[in-house]
């Protein structure tokens, strides 16, 4: 069901953004990478980009702020899940060891948000909708298709996230894969950080659908971007690959199984 109408059940991933520190030259890889169209917003809302593909949203992109002149943060994208009610929400975060980077904040008509880490340090965000309910694409070319935490403690995130409205369980079919569900849906993964590179952090990470990830990867090559994991088969999933944008922001990209590019 690549465009969503309904609401986001409480728990599931419902929006991703981008803070960088150039947000144009973000705009103009992600439009020519995957066909978004967005521009810098208004002077209201920071500038914040609604990113579109046929009209309908599928991501943000904002400017990264240094406050009282500390270094700018890196480049990353968050994962947003969904909340009925963010002011209790949150306190489950802080109950549960988590951290509140961001507190609870309404954004005009749309929602309120806030931003938090788990115990071990994984960003992430909440989103209790207003006017806007998340991403109106999923699971199509260039738009979400899987969230993934990559963490350091997976028991420990099996018991936070849990706070949050998600359950963890076995993939069907895939041993040894953990997935997070809700309302008897997985809607995303956890698995611990063996296989990762010496200092990169807990975190989120946000999959594209792509048509054909090869030819993808030979983009962001040519926009100045790095593969961090060349394509690979993965069976039950498709083939997939694990990049940074110019701007070194994570992200992976996967053509999924079954799908003629």
């Amino acid at each position: 069901m690549p465009e969503v109408t309904d609401p986001y059940p409480p728990g599931t991933p419902c929006w991703i953004d981008l803070m960088v520190p150039d947000q144009q030259a973000a705009l103009d890889f992600y439009r020519d990478l995957f066909g978004w169209q967005g521009e810098v917003g208004s002077q209201e809302f920071g500038g914040y980009s609604v990113c579109t593909q046929r009209g309908r949203p599928v991501a943000g992109i904002m400017q990264a702020m240094s406050p009282n002149g500390e270094p700018l943060p890196p480049a990353s994208w968050t994962t947003y899940f969904a909340s009925a009610d963010i002011g209790s929400t949150e306190s489950r975060v802080v109950d549960e060891g988590g951290a509140l980077l961001v507190p609870p904040m309404q954004v005009g008509e749309l929602g309120w948000m806030m931003v938090g880490a788990d115990p071990q340090g994984a960003v992430f965000g909440l989103w209790q909708a207003k006017d806007f309910p998340g991403a109106g694409i999923v699971n199509e070319h260039g738009a979400l298709l899987w969230n993934q935490l990559i963490t350091s403690e997976i028991p420990a995130a099996r018991q936070f996230y849990h706070a949050l409205g998600m359950e963890a369980a076995p993939l069907p079919g895939m041993p040894g894969f953990t997935g997070f569900k809700v309302q008897g849906h997985t809607v995303g993964g956890v698995q611990d950080m063996h296989n990762m590179d010496e200092g990169i952090p807990p975190h989120w990470l946000v999959h594209f659908a792509v048509d054909d990830a090869d030819s993808t990867v030979d983009a962001v090559v040519r926009a100045g971007g790095t593969v961090r994991v060349p394509p690979f088969d993965l069976e039950k999933v498709g083939r997939m690959a694990v990049v940074q944008d110019p701007q070194q922001a994570l992200f992976a990209v996967v053509a999924p199984a079954g799908q003629t590019a």
